[in-house]
């Protein structure tokens, strides 16, 4: 297994075929489907319609074995077994927690591994998806932060982590009805706008209504705030906008989110004034990790309150209990205060939601996330989930259900 080593962060590239030289074609677009299919010898009469047939068994029907593809001739499908294979990565560890909630360890053709969560919570489920390896913000309360950025994932690996967990879930057998996965969140492993030619090619897969057809309102995009790619996110991909903020005061902000220092309160909430499809029925979330003696004042909270007034912001915020995890000098904020928080918060006319977390025995609730290479010892995992359970549980305050929007904050 490759560990990032220490220094600056090293990208590398992951091998775009399989070891054997066939073409993998899980994670590629229609363009270069199709163009797969008509390099391999296929007559060009057949290519639009044999990229049809091969699109919908595999992202429709998420097939891994071509003769799986029965309305596929059987010459055709030797054929194609002979050029291409369906290839999902490798799930190093799988883990499930008493309360639902199922978490994997995604490891890719070049060793790297990234988390993935599945949230079910009553007829709805959220996927939490990871869109790099590592993370370059460095936010202080997130375990994910601690980790040094190794590379972008690459469009198929997204996609590939929607497959894993439909396989595990059984979902293929009704593609459409009765579906498991209702919601993705770009909330998981890394900064979604740092990678954006990725998640948007991802997301394209994702909501191709031949394939997965998974529509773009349900499917929501978590960024620290990346302003000059947050307008762009609006317009070229058109997903609803969650953004990381976490303090109320720049000092703050910094402190806890060095990305601030880059783009300041001020310009971050002006990108979400001007967010392309932001309104009243479609707000956008502001995520607020609940961190004792930070950020957890009535004062931050009536200034959270004259900020999204004063930036006419179509908005809700989901206040998220700090989730603990090995080495953190944050503790989560008393119940109480969390609770005063958000009674101040709606008494300014804005919906703030306490989150329930999830998954805390397995370490895969809001924060947590962070591969297996880069894991602390058995021990303090075991300490951390005893701090954890030791908080008991936290309730909701009347808010949406959290599959709604698995507000991860902390991840991103």
């Amino acid at each position: 297994m490759q560990i990032t080593p220490k220094g600056e962060p090293v990208v590398i590239s992951p091998r775009a075929a399989a070891p054997d030289d066939k073409v993998n074609i899980l994670g590629l677009d229609r363009t270069e489907l199709k163009d797969a299919i008509a390099a391999s010898g296929i007559p060009d009469r057949q290519v639009k319609m044999r990229t049809a047939q091969v699109w919908h068994w595999l992202y429709h029907r998420g097939v891994s074995d071509f003769t799986a593809m029965t309305n596929v001739a059987k010459d055709l499908r030797a054929h194609l077994d002979a050029h291409f294979i369906i290839r999902r990565p490798e799930v190093a560890d799988a883990q499930y927690s008493e309360d639902g909630t199922r978490k994997y360890l995604i490891r890719f053709d070049d060793g790297n591994e990234a988390e993935t969560v599945f949230i079910p919570d009553g007829d709805r489920g959220t996927l939490c998806v990871s869109s790099q390896v590592g993370c370059t913000l460095n936010c202080t309360f997130c375990h994910t932060g601690t980790m040094r950025l190794v590379r972008n994932l690459t469009a198929a690996e997204i996609v590939a982590q929607l497959m894993v967990a439909r396989d595990d879930l059984g979902e293929w057998e009704t593609p459409t009805e009765g579906r498991k996965i209702t919601n993705i969140v770009l909330m998981g492993m890394g900064e979604p706008l740092y990678n954006f030619d990725g998640v948007k090619k991802a997301l394209e897969i994702i909501m191709d209504e031949a394939g997965i057809q998974l529509s773009k309102r349900r499917i929501t995009l978590s960024t620290s705030g990346v302003v000059p790619h947050m307008e762009r996110c609006g317009a070229e991909i058109g997903v609803n906008l969650a953004v990381s903020l976490h303090a109320v005061r720049d000092d703050v902000r910094s402190r806890i989110m060095p990305i601030n220092k880059k783009y300041p309160l001020d310009a971050v909430l002006k990108a979400c004034a001007d967010y392309p499809g932001a309104h009243n029925a479609r707000r956008i979330t502001f995520e607020y990790t609940m961190l004792d003696g930070v950020n957890d004042s009535d004062d931050d909270a009536r200034e959270l309150v004259r900020l999204i007034r004063k930036y006419k912001l179509p908005a809700k915020v989901n206040l998220i209990p700090f989730n603990p995890w090995p080495g953190t000098d944050f503790t989560c904020s008393p119940w109480e205060r969390i609770q005063r928080f958000s009674d101040i918060v709606y008494e300014g006319g804005i919906s703030a939601p306490i989150r329930t977390p999830r998954g805390r025995d397995i370490m895969a609730a809001c924060g947590q996330l962070k591969s297996a290479s880069e894991k602390k010892s058995k021990a303090e995992e075991r300490r951390a989930r005893e701090a954890a359970t030791a908080d008991g549980p936290i309730g909701h305050n009347g808010g949406p259900a959290l599959s709604e929007q698995f507000s991860s904050t902390g991840l991103t």
